[in-house]
């Protein structure tokens, strides 16, 4: 148990919260409204300072994901102050039943340091109320019950986005180790070609020197191909962003061409052969994604377009399918994966709803990503 709670203690706050937005402005309002109205409307016993209280304690919201603790102080611990010095239970209207929000928020965006004394601030309050008498036994359990389910949903809330988070981490270090791979069959074929012709120049020295000399200019072309993608790679390696090359290109794309429904068409515009071979590859890898998604996810679709533009400096990569409109949600994991790759090597993915019908998958690699 020391072990556990030693855990907890130390359990770090979760990435920055969500930035306050205009809803957290509305929900205050509101909260503030409905307290003046139950203070109006309702037999209290001391209607001016309910409402006082209610109304004062609801820019604690705004503060609820960047500094839950100290809203959780204030909130809990006014109403403590309250109950004592008034000698009732406070607060008296359901109006602050707002505060609930707090626990969760504690649990949800705390440290594990502040969800410890949050907690303990809470049942605290909850504790004081039913030793002063001021709560029966059943209502007194009854508040910490409501005040744990609260906790318990802004735990569950916390742990789901991080096993989440842990899942996509996952999915973005399997498409480095793809990367990794085809690294190793670029610079594979870069020094297969270098010892062939090698062999060939030693064997035809004696007789021909000219094609000895032919055999070195074109191992050192090759040599220094080899060297630029490996220096791409390592600049990359050291910012942490693996890259590089392919067992497949844009001379494979046309194996995605299907004449089953949903249709697939393949159009390459450009001259794609001086393209370096980490581009190439990322560019049939993404249209593989996202062909393959729009198989599994567009439904009612009767066509799916795959276009290519290789330009001077950048290659465009659209696919387009006709079904029916999708929502956009969070990325899945194979749209992660696709983001990852061409961030990766300087580009950009896009995907999401047309306004018409269908699903668009946009990506921009740069021509020169593998020497980055």
């Amino acid at each position: 148990m020391h072990t556990l709670l030693r855990s907890v203690w130390r359990e770090p706050r979760p990435t920055p919260g969500p930035p306050r937005v205009w809803w957290d402005w509305a929900l205050v309002g509101a909260f503030a409204l409905i307290g003046v109205v139950e203070a109006v409307s309702r037999p209290l016993a001391d209607p001016v300072l309910s409402a006082a209280v209610t109304v004062g304690l609801t820019p604690v919201l705004l503060h609820r994901r960047s500094r839950p603790l100290a809203a959780i102080a204030v909130a809990f611990g006014l109403s403590a102050a309250l109950t004592v010095v008034l000698g009732r239970e406070f607060p008296e209207q359901g109006a602050m039943a707002y505060l609930l929000l707090l626990p969760f928020a504690l649990l949800r965006w705390g440290s594990g340091r502040d969800a410890v004394l949050g907690t303990a601030l809470m049942l605290g309050k909850v504790g004081l109320s039913a030793a002063l008498g001021h709560l029966p036994p059943a209502d007194a359990l009854a508040g910490a019950l409501v005040l744990a389910l609260a906790v318990a949903l802004g735990a569950a809330v916390r742990y789901r986005s991080r096993a989440r988070s842990r899942e996509l981490d996952q999915v973005k270090l399997l498409e480095r180790e793809r990367l990794a791979r085809d690294l190793h069959d670029t610079v594979a074929h870069h020094v297969s070609a270098m010892a062939i012709r090698a062999q060939a120049g030693i064997a035809l020295a004696p007789t021909d020197p000219t094609a000895a000399v032919e055999a070195l200019r074109v191992i050192d072309a090759e040599a220094a191909r080899a060297l630029d993608e490996m220096r791409g790679m390592v600049r990359i390696l050291r910012r942490e962003r693996p890259d590089l090359a392919p067992g497949a290109g844009l001379a494979d794309l046309d194996r995605l061409a299907s004449r089953t429904r949903p249709v697939v068409e393949v159009e390459v515009v450009g001259d794609a052969d001086d393209l370096p071979a980490p581009v190439g590859a990322a560019v049939y890898r993404l249209a593989q994604e996202a062909v393959t998604n729009a198989r599994r996810h567009a439904r009612h679709a009767t066509r799916i377009d795959v276009r290519v533009e290789v330009g001077a400096t950048a290659v465009r990569l659209r696919v387009h399918d006709d079904g029916a409109t999708r929502p956009a949600g969070p990325p899945g994991y194979g749209l992660t994966g696709m983001i990852e790759r061409a961030d990766l090597l300087g580009g950009t993915c896009e995907a999401g709803p047309d306004a018409g019908r269908g699903w668009t998958v946009t990506a921009v690699l740069p021509t020169t990503a593998a020497a980055v």
